[in-house]
């Protein structure tokens, strides 16, 4: 019998990832980057053993569907045939990060599973190989396996379609999220990606500007020019959403309140405060920011949104295995 605990941080893109070049492996049609977050983040336990009869999937407490556990098992195969190992397992997840809601819960959900199936396998993978494992579940999990600006290299296979750390983050940086609606979206990030993809005549130009945003936001981290960053930030969310927006049937996420946060925040930049908007495929609006800052905005935007709806977070670390003391919260044994 194996088991181990893993928790890992959700990532919000500041280069979108948007489009596939290869739907069964989950490649990328362009590289991106993300900047790894300590407020929202999955916990999860894998126990693996011959005495269980089929693989087991619990999600924030509940036994999950057959269809649900069908594709965590998918999942699992990758990491059973890497170890040579057959036996089911038993997945229980806790994700403090809504589900679906386009706040990246799938990034830190697979990210930490496949950094607990690593452990309880001994596979030993070093991260970046581990990453492009975690990409088969979520493409975005292969970011959360490291903490900070994180860059996924597209690759031109799956064994170098990989995450690599390109900065950690441990400077004046954070976010506001601004939870609009925390309800799972309508249209799937995965359905809305082929749409694009297949139908939008804008996202060719997509594709091309987004390799040139992430040159020029490395340059940016790397010389911690916050402005640039933010402006390179929140011109790839709005090109990405035009993209869709453009498919045949246009994909819209955007819901009233998300427009009224970003006009909150372009007249908080015309008041002196620095802060940008990004979002992915959902309503949710997240506020690049000064970390230093943060509490201020927060404050302002409760002119529009109640506190219950406004999260602030700093850079998050990478994956990490979880105390027997964290586990235990869970009625998790690690013994």
């Amino acid at each position: 019998m194996s088991k181990a605990a893993v928790r890992a941080h959700t990532n919000i893109a500041l280069i979108k990832y948007w489009g596939k070049a290869d739907e069964e492996l989950f490649l990328p049609m362009n590289s991106s980057l993300s900047l790894t977050l300590d407020g929202l983040y999955t916990d999860t336990f894998v126990e693996i053993s011959d005495a269980f009869t089929e693989d087991q999937f619990r999600l924030n407490g509940q036994l999950q569907s057959e269809k649900e556990t069908a594709k965590i098992s998918h999942f699992l195969d990758l990491f059973r045939k890497e170890a040579n190992r057959n036996e089911f397992i038993h997945v229980d997840s806790v994700n403090h990060v809504p589900t679906a809601a386009g706040l990246a819960s799938s990034a830190s959900a697979f990210a930490a599973l496949a950094g607990a199936l690593n452990m309880a396998m001994g596979l030993n993978m070093d991260l970046q190989t581990l990453s492009t494992f975690a990409r088969r579940g979520s493409g975005s999990a292969t970011r959360s396996l490291f903490g900070g600006f994180v860059e996924w290299q597209k690759g031109s296979s799956s064994k170098d379609s990989m995450a690599i750390p390109v900065d950690d983050a441990d400077w004046d940086i954070g976010m506001v999220i601004v939870a609009v609606n925390k309800s799972a979206k309508k249209i799937s990030s995965r359905l809305g990606m082929k749409q694009t993809v297949e139908t939008s005549p804008f996202y060719p130009a997509w594709v091309e500007s987004a390799e040139k945003d992430l040159v020029a936001i490395k340059k940016a981290i790397q010389v911690q020019d916050f402005e640039k960053l933010g402006q390179i930030t929140e011109h790839s969310a709005m090109k990405m959403h035009g993209s869709m927006m453009g498919a045949a049937t246009p994909i819209i996420y955007f819901e009233p309140d998300s427009i009224k946060a970003i006009q909150a925040v372009r007249e908080l930049r015309e008041q002196g405060i620095l802060c940008y908007v990004t979002m992915d495929a959902g309503p949710n609006v997240k506020v690049l920011c000064r970390l230093s800052e943060a509490e201020k905005i927060k404050e302002k935007l409760t002119a529009y949104f109640s506190t219950e709806q406004l999260l602030i977070s700093g850079p998050g670390k990478g994956i990490r295995s979880l105390t027997p003391e964290e586990a235990a919260e869970y009625d998790w044994s690690l013994t």
